[in-house]
């Protein structure tokens, strides 16, 4: 009697599972943490930037319009208070701190696009990496096995648009991370997913 083909043999070697890559902390990321969000990350143009290899996931684009609306608004008080400083009071030393300080506000908003698009973050095997800014680049990478809390935050203006914004607190405040402009459902499923993962890693499972 012959053995079928699919009959295991004692050389036959047992398959293995596929080992667990850099891009997964368990299995592959929800979909839900790519909806409504840009579809590349910006990067510097200088061929000295810190690399941006692997998967990122972007933030919402709602999150732009809540800036942007925060910006426009602090724009007016102060331009309001200059306003009636001159006017009311007849003074005019405030031009000079309303104007320097409203350039900068004005040119904040202008770079907003930009620095809304180079936010990112990427989960890997061991840590949440996040990334942010064009000029200053920050990149901070995040253990789950230090994590000790997942804090989901959102204001009236965020709720308005659906996003909220994720802080994972460590026992060093320096590596602490905040992830803003999420959308509702992307925070709670990766505040889900690291808080299983982080306890795993504390379990040495």
């Amino acid at each position: 009697m012959t053995n079928s083909p699919e009959a295991s043999t004692p050389d036959s070697p047992t398959p293995a599972s596929p080992p667990l890559t850099t891009e997964q902390p368990a299995a592959a990321p929800p979909a839900v943490l790519d909806e409504g969000t840009y579809e590349a990350l910006i990067e510097p143009r200088s061929p000295q930037r810190l690399e941006l290899d692997g998967t990122w996931h972007q933030i919402s684009r709602n999150y732009l319009w809540v800036q942007v609306i925060s910006q426009g608004l602090l724009i007016l008080v102060v331009a309001a208070a200059v306003v009636v400083m001159v006017l009311a009071f007849g003074w005019l030393w405030p031009l000079i701190p309303g104007g320097i300080l409203l350039v900068i506000l004005i040119w904040t908003l202008a770079i907003l696009p930009r620095q809304v698009r180079a936010i990112g973050y990427r989960l890997r095997e061991n840590d949440l990496v996040f990334r942010k800014g064009i000029l200053w680049q920050r990149i901070v990478a995040v253990p789950y096995g230090r994590m000790q809390l997942v804090d989901i935050t959102h204001g009236p203006l965020d709720r308005g648009f659906g996003i909220a914004q994720l802080k994972l607190v460590t026992a060093a405040a320096s590596t602490g991370v905040t992830i803003p402009g999420l959308t509702q459902g992307a925070a709670e499923q990766l505040r889900d997913t690291l808080i299983a993962v982080a306890e795993s890693r504390r379990t040495g499972l």
